[in-house]
Formats: structure tokens, sequence, C-alpha cells
């Protein structure tokens, strides 16, 4: 009899080896060739390939680069700036390359700025309040033509009527400074009067269209913006 409960009780071992078998295989599933491996789930899942003929997606939109639109623009204002003038291109290119910060329309409008401030404080003999834009040579220029004016009596009358026209006539980069020439046409209305209210020179009643230019310079690793006049030129 024992040897008989014995076998009962292997054939019982093995049938329940048998179920247990078939619910894990259910559960677990078997391996058939195409599981794909396993996947961590804390990486992203892999793009899939796309075939060397394969058209491209049209619902794939394509973002440009980090400083892609930066550089477009910053040509195109260069462009804009040298007016098909390659030589000036090319100079304000070097400026743009030293000075990531340089635009030429914002620098022609800051320029424009110095330009009516400087003309206006040299008529009124108070080249001190602009003296922080002019070069030593400038100042001393300006300076010199004060005091010649007050010491001679005279008054310099001075209307600035409008500014015709602010163009960037030359650029380029001179070791660590960057230099710009500007070309400024403007209406003018210039007279000077003697100690009795003469008319000297000029004319206060004629509007008169006169060509300047003016050359600044900044030193493009220093930390101050401002750029000073170095250089000015009355063209005929």
């Amino acid at each position: 009899m024992g040897d008989g409960f014995q076998f009962i009780d292997i054939i019982f071992l093995a049938m329940v080896a048998i179920f247990l078998g078939l619910r894990l295989r259910n559960v677990l599933g078997r391996r058939d060739g195409h599981e794909g491996g396993y996947r961590d789930p804390l990486r992203p899942a892999p793009a899939p390939e796309r075939r060397p003929d394969a058209p491209p997606s049209d619902n794939v939109v394509h973002l440009p680069r980090p400083g892609e639109e930066a550089v477009s623009a910053s040509a195109e204002g260069i462009a804009k700036a040298a007016q098909g003038n390659a030589t000036l291109a090319d100079g304000l290119t070097q400026i743009k390359l030293a000075d990531p910060a340089f635009n030429p329309e914002t620098f022609a409008r800051g320029a424009r700025g110095a330009f009516e401030a400087i003309l206006e404080a040299f008529a009124k003999s108070e080249i001190d309040k602009i003296k922080a834009f002019l070069s030593a040579e400038v100042y001393g220029n300006f300076a010199e033509a004060v005091k010649a004016r007050d010491e001679a009596g005279e008054k310099l009358e001075n209307t600035l009527v409008g500014i015709r026209s602010t163009e960037i006539d030359e650029a380029h980069m001179d070791g660590r400074n960057a230099v710009v020439t500007v070309r400024f046409a403007s209406d003018q209305i210039n007279a000077i009067r003697g100690r009795d209210g003469q008319i000297v020179s000029g004319d206060p009643a004629q509007v008169a269209v006169v060509t300047d230019l003016w050359t600044f310079q900044r030193d493009t690793r220093a930390r101050d913006p401002n750029w000073t006049l170095v250089a000015t030129e009355s063209v005929e």
C-alpha cells in the first residue's frame, strides 16, 4: 500500500508541475524570435528609420537652428547699409565679427542724434557738454574755433532745418577699434554776426545743402558702448 500511495503522489505532483508550466506560459508568453528585446523604460523609444528613397513627411516642421535668424538678419542689415559696395560690406562684416552687438541701422540712428547734438553745442559754444563724445583732437579743434569766435566778439547762428540723409560711407577695423565714417546731407542756415550785430558771413535767410563726413571710432573690447567722434570734414 505504501508503494501505491507513493506512485499516486508522483503522478499528482507531475500534474501540478504541468499545470503551473501552462499558466506561466500564458502569462509570460513564449519567445518566437519577434520580441524586439528589452527596452529601458527611462530611455525614449528610437525614431523609426526612414528609407533613403522615402519622400519627406509633410508634417515635419523644420525650425531654424539657434543663431540662424540672427545671422540672416545681420547679413541683410549689412547688405542694406552697404548698398552694393563690396568694400563697405566687408568692413561692416569685420566690425560685426569683432562686436556682435553692432548693428548698422542702429548705429546710423545714433550717429544722426550725435550730429544734431554736437552741431547745437558748437553753435552755442557749449562744447564742454559733449566733450565725452569727442576725441582729444576734435575737441581741441572745436575749442580753438569757439575761443577765436568769442575773442572776436562773433556769434554763430546755426539752424539745422533738417537732415536729408544719413549714410555709412566707410567702415573698417583698425586693430581692436571699429572705425565708421558717416555722410550727412542736411539743410542748414548758417550766419556769423559781429559785435555790432551785422552779418560777417553767411546768410540768415538762405537754406544751404551741407554735406559732412564724420568719422566715429569705438574700442570693440571696451564695456563703454559709446562711439567717439574722431574726425570731421565738410564736402563742398
